[in-house]
C-alpha cells in the first residue's frame, strides 16, 4: 500500500499533491524552454484550484512565487515577477516591543492612561480643554462598565488628576451631561416614582377639593 505518510512532504497541502508533483516533472525538464512553456500550464491549473486568491490584486504574483515554495526554491524558470528566496520568506518579523510601565487603573485600561499623557504633555489652550471634556466623558462611559449605579463628575476629574500625577487639572467650566446609564436609572427609579407620586397627589387633591365644595353646599 502507498500511504500518503510514506510520500514526499506536500510543500503547500492546499495544492494538494497532483500540483506538486507537476512541478517536480517542470523542474527535472532539461530544455528551458520547454519549462518555461510548461510551467505557464501549471500556474494556470494553480489558480483554478485557489479562485479566492483572484481577490487580491497581485494573486498572479501569489501564485509564481507559490511555484518557487513548492519546488523548494529549485526550479529554473523565467518568471515575470521577481524570484523569491528562502531567506526573505523566512525572515522573522520585527519585534513590537510591549509597554511594561504598570497601568495604573485597570478599569480604565492603557489607552485612556496613554491619552492622558498626550494631553498633560499639550500647551493649554482650548483645543486642550476640548480634549479634556472629550475624555472625561468616556472616562465615564467606562467607569459605567464597572459601576453600573452612577458617577460624579467630580470623581472622573479627580481621576484624570490622579492619573496624570497633577499635571491635569479640569477647567471649571468644563462639565460633562447625565451618563446614559444614570438617566435609565434616573427614569426606572426617581423619575417614574416621582411622576406616579405626583399624579397620586394631583388626584387626591382634586378629591378632597369636591369634598369641601359638597361640604360647603
Amino acid at each position: 500500500m502507498d500511504y500518503n505518510t510514506q510520500r514526499e512532504k506536500l510543500m503547500m497541502p492546499e495544492y494538494g499533491r497532483h500540483v506538486q508533483d507537476m512541478i517536480n516533472y517542470v523542474k527535472n525538464i532539461p530544455d528551458k524552454e520547454k519549462r518555461n512553456e510548461q510551467i505557464q500550464a501549471v500556474v494556470s491549473v494553480m489558480g483554478t484550484l485557489n479562485p479566492q486568491l483572484r481577490d487580491l490584486n497581485d494573486f498572479k504574483h501569489k501564485l509564481w512565487d507559490h511555484v518557487h515554495i513548492i519546488s523548494d526554491f529549485e526550479i529554473d524558470i523565467d518568471s515575470p515577477y521577481p524570484t523569491p528566496t528562502r531567506e526573505t520568506l523566512s525572515t522573522k518579523p520585527n519585534i513590537i516591543p510591549l509597554q511594561k510601565t504598570p497601568v495604573k487603573a485597570s478599569h480604565y485600561g492603557r489607552n485612556i492612561q496613554n491619552m492622558i499623557e498626550v494631553i498633560a504633555q499639550r500647551p493649554d489652550d482650548e483645543v486642550k480643554t476640548y480634549m479634556i471634556r472629550t475624555l472625561a466623558s468616556y472616562m465615564r462611559q467606562q467607569y459605567l462598565i464597572w459601576n453600573k449605579d452612577s458617577v460624579s463628575e467630580e470623581t472622573i476629574f479627580n481621576d484624570i488628576n490622579k492619573l496624570s500625577d497633577g499635571r491635569i487639572t479640569v477647567p471649571e467650566d468644563v462639565h460633562i451631561g447625565v451618563g446614559i446609564s444614570e438617566s435609565q436609572n434616573f427614569q426606572r427609579n426617581g423619575g417614574n416614582n416621582g411622576g406616579r407620586n405626583g399624579g397620586n397627589n394631583f388626584k387626591n387633591k382634586g378629591k378632597n377639593n369636591n369634598k369641601r365644595r359638597k361640604g360647603n353646599k
